[in-house]
């Protein structure tokens, strides 16, 4: 009897969600605002002026539509970094949530 493809190296390992998401949908959720899907999820937004928002729940984070830095952690990227890096959610989790809003 063959191998599954659980079994096998390379990408036929990956689960089947983690690989699902096209180029576009990522680049999409990349691209997606994240003051709006902050604010969504219950978290209050502090506007700075010139479209930069504060995240009292994330001190010192500054969120500015589809980007956010955090340099008291030298950390800062997309809408799906910020679910991955700071939320500590897998890839797909990031992706999951962002393409639910």
């Amino acid at each position: 009897m063959p191998p599954s493809d659980a079994t096998q190296p390379g990408p036929a390992c990956l689960p089947r969600a983690q690989s699902s998401w096209t180029r576009e949908q990522i680049r999409d959720a990349r691209k997606a605002d994240l003051a709006t899907l902050l604010e969504k999820r219950g978290h209050r937004l502090v506007a700075t002026g010139g479209g930069n928002y504060l995240v009292p729940d994330f001190p010192g984070l500054i969120a500015k539509e589809s980007y956010w830095r955090w340099p008291d952690r030298n950390l800062s990227g997309n809408a799906i970094d910020f679910h991955v890096q700071v939320l500590g959610r897998s890839f797909h989790e990031a992706m999951t949530a962002i393409t639910a809003s």
